[in-house]
Formats: C-alpha cells, structure tokens, sequence
C-alpha cells in the first residue's frame, strides 16, 4: 500500500482494484469474479493486502492464489465446494460471502505468510506459443540457427522447455511432434501470412529469478498451480505435463538477486557463433520506476558488448523508450494484450522493432514485423 494512504483510503484503493479485476483479468472464471466482489465489499478482507511485504506484489490475484492455495493443501471447508480444481461443482451463491469469512479466518496465519513472502509465478506455457515463432524470426533475422535462451524471471523454468512443446495454431502447427504427454499450447493466429520457418536449436539456455520454483518441490508447485484460475482445467492440465517435462529435462534455473550480473557471466562463458538471447515476460510490471531504468541500461549495456538480442513480451506502456505504439488488432485492446518487442545493438546504434500482439497467456497471436 502506498505510503501516503490512510487506512481509510486504502481501503477504497483495493476495493477499486478488486472490482478492476473482476472485469478485467478474470471475467471468465465466475468463482474469482465472485470473490473479486465479495472482497471489494469487506473492509476485513481488503485490510489483509496490508500485510503484503513487496509493493510490486500488491496485486489482488496474490490473495486470490494465497486462498486457492489453501484449498489446493486439502483443508477441509465449505469454501472447496467453489472450487472446480478440487472438484466442486457450486456455483457462487449468497452463502458463499460467509464461507469466505470463515476461511479467511480459520487460515489467518497461513494466508499472511503467503502474502508476506509469496510472489505470483510464472507458469503459462501458453506464452511459448508466441515465443517458438519468435525465435525463428529472430533465427532468420541473425541468419544463425544456434541459440541460447536466459529467461529472466522464469519461475519454475517452463519457458525454457519452448522446443518441448507443440503448438496448434488452428490450420498449421508448429513445435515438436505430437505425443501423447507432450503438452499441446492452442494458439489462435490472427495473420494472413505465417510465420517464418527458419530452422532454430538451443544450444544453452538459462532461468533465474527471484524465488525461483523448485519442479521437483510439491509444496512450491502446489504454489505455481494455486496461481492458476480454478475453472481452467485444461490449463492446469498442461501445467501438468509441463512440470513432468521440466523434471526429466533439468534445464538449469538458478536463484539471483541480481539476474542481470548473472547474465553477464552467462554471456561470458557462451561458444561462439551461439546468438544470445535475454526473455522476459510479464516482469517489467514488478520494477519501480528507478530500478527500471537501471535494469534498461544494463542490457543496453550488455547488448553492445555482446551482442545479445532482448526480447521482451510486457503491457504495451513498457516498450522500449522510441518505439511507437503498433495498432493492436481488431476487438483487442492495448491496454490488456500484450506487446513483443526486440532490441538489439546494431553499428554502435540500438534498435527495436516490434514482432507481435498476444493475448497475455498466449490464447491469440496478431504478428508484426517479422513474424508473419
């Protein structure tokens, strides 16, 4: 909460927040539109974001997966009988305000502790569906097939499996061949033309993060599926299978308080004719102000010593300084779809151009420059 806020305002700072959710990040799952509302409502319940320790987290889908969390762990309550991901079948109803209340209550210092040391993670494969294109594009602009991925903020990794999966585009597909465990990400392509088909492989990649995810850990994946929406049982069943494959594959993903001094190792340490390449998705939101500009420099910094390529998949307000803002496409609104953009140090100069508009857990992919 911000510092100048009095409890009063506060409260009514998070009542518009949770109701902003509602109609905008969760429309679709009637369980988490529900609570949104009933939180809004409930000056006890909103007095919980108090104790949330990072301001870069105080978002209300962190309560929402603290409580989905518990319900995940097997606590025996009314409140389950809401939540599909545990086999409820009720509908939101009036008496589900007052079993809010009482589990809210009844798990108090468990759903503090979430709040004061948890942090919403990453784990939409979806993204890859984005991601996997491109690369190729980034493949055909450097004319080097041989790539090395360092994920910045990737939470369990999952990313780093993107030539794992398959993708289904709706009259073409794309990724590795089918299987039947291998996850399958549904992507709907919004452009005539298709993307390129250059041929691309990791020869290294690389995941730190804050608090990373520890795949092989139940209890930190019960975490990564508590940040799922509870009605989204495909969703959840991909996350599956990816986790499956992220156990098998071992691809190194390491804690770093600074990711970016990481990154300069890494880069250091890569053979040559590897082309570089730094990933970040749905990250930027989480920097203040001055610490963004510093983590803008430092890339910029490492793109010109390196040669490394930075692509970045965040809300359009967070596109690289100059570049201007693509049309989003139609029905779709820049404020809620996310923008991809690359950047590279090109003769002493940096450039950037943007690739494409998605939809923030790769449901819809709209191509730009490059990539269709």
């Amino acid at each position: 909460m911000d510092d100048d806020l009095t409890p009063s305002t506060g409260l009514q700072h998070w009542a518009r927040q949770y109701r902003q959710f509602a109609a905008q990040e969760c429309p679709n799952d009637p369980l988490y539109v529900a609570l949104c509302l009933i939180v809004a409502d409930s000056p006890e319940l909103l007095a919980l974001m108090a104790h949330v320790r990072a301001q870069q987290q105080a978002r209300p889908n962190l309560l929402l997966a603290a409580l989905h969390e518990r319900v995940l762990a097997g606590v025996p309550h009314a409140l389950a009988a809401y939540y599909p991901s545990v086999g409820g079948e009720r509908a939101p109803d009036a008496e589900l305000s007052d079993a809010l209340h009482r589990f809210v209550r009844a798990e108090r210092p468990r759903l503090l502790e979430h709040l004061r040391l948890r942090s919403t993670q990453t784990n939409e494969i979806g993204r890859c569906a984005v991601l996997w294109p491109a690369l190729s594009a980034i493949a055909a602009q450097t004319a080097r097939q041989d790539l090395a991925l360092f994920d910045f903020g990737c939470s369990a990794g999952l990313n780093l499996g993107v030539d794992a999966y398959r993708y289904a585009y709706g009259h073409f597909q794309l990724g590795a061949p089918a299987a039947p465990e291998r996850p399958t990400v549904a992507c709907q392509w919004r452009s005539a033309a298709e993307p390129p088909r250059t041929p691309w492989r990791l020869q290294a990649r690389l995941g730190v993060d804050l608090a990373p995810v520890d795949v092989q850990d139940e209890a930190a994946v019960r975490w990564l599926r508590a940040c799922l929406w509870p009605h989204d049982r495909a969703r959840a069943r991909r996350l599956d299978q990816a986790l499956a494959q992220a156990r098998a594959a071992r691809h190194p993903v390491q804690q770093a308080d600074q990711g970016l001094l990481r990154l300069a190792e890494w880069l250091e340490a890569l053979p040559a004719g590897v082309q570089p390449v730094l990933f970040n998705s749905w990250v930027l939101a989480y920097f203040d102000a001055p610490a963004l500009a510093a983590h803008r420099a430092e890339v910029e910094g490492l793109m010109h010593r390196h040669g490394l390529l930075w692509l970045s998949a965040e809300t359009a307000d967070l596109r690289p300084a100059g570049l201007a803002l693509p049309p989003a496409p139609e029905g779709e609104s820049a404020d809620s779809a996310t923008l991809w953009t690359l950047q590279w140090a090109e003769q002493g100069h940096l450039r950037q151009r943007a690739l494409a508009w998605s939809h923030a857990h790769g449901h819809w992919l709209h191509s730009l420059d490059g990539m269709g």
